[in-house]
């Protein structure tokens, strides 16, 4: 609060004024020329600060489910036709060892005669044609599923459990899966 003080140095009557304030010393001649107030300055200073609090916890637990399954999968098997075909031919030199005919793979086979003289005989060749058969295959196959349960113990409840299988798993709950 502001306080007034007469030219004798007294408070003003109609004044109310706070014990805690400083009463200002009378005026002498030399200051009643000055005619100066007194203003308070105030500053605030603030601190602030932070502190971690519990608010409850959680439990979280797994469980794997095991589920067997047959599986379709296409295999591609490579089989050979061997077809002999007789030649019984004599030749003078051997023919080169393997040769193709488009798909076929023509091997020669050779055998030595002995004679008067000794010749080559194309005995026979061997044609084998490579194809591919495409089947299925049924085989048994583990498939895994975990579910995981969280458990929220608050301070004042106790313990709630939550578990949700995947079906009807909702994304806005606590269950994670």
């Amino acid at each position: 609060m502001n306080r007034d003080i007469d030219s004798a140095g007294q408070p003003h009557a109609n004044r109310q004024f706070d014990a805690n304030e400083p009463l200002r010393q009378p005026f002498d001649e030399n200051e009643s020329l000055r005619q100066s107030k007194v203003l308070p300055v105030i500053e605030e200073q603030l601190q602030v600060g932070k502190k971690v609090v519990e608010t409850g916890s959680v439990r979280i637990s797994k469980i794997v489910h095991e589920e067997e399954v047959k599986v379709e999968t296409p295999v591609v098997v490579e089989k050979l036709d061997i077809e002999r075909i007789p030649i019984n031919q004599y030749v003078d030199a051997a023919p080169p060892a393997v040769r193709y005919e488009g798909d076929v793979m023509i091997v020669p086979i050779l055998e030595e005669v002995v004679v008067v003289e000794k010749r080559l005989r194309l005995v026979e060749e061997l044609r084998i044609t490579k194809r591919q058969e495409h089947t299925q295959v049924s085989q048994p196959v583990i498939l895994r599923r975990e579910e995981v349960t969280v458990d929220r113990l608050d301070n004042s409840e106790g313990l709630n459990t939550g578990s949700v299988p995947p079906s009807t798993a909702n994304p806005n709950s606590n269950t994670l899966l």
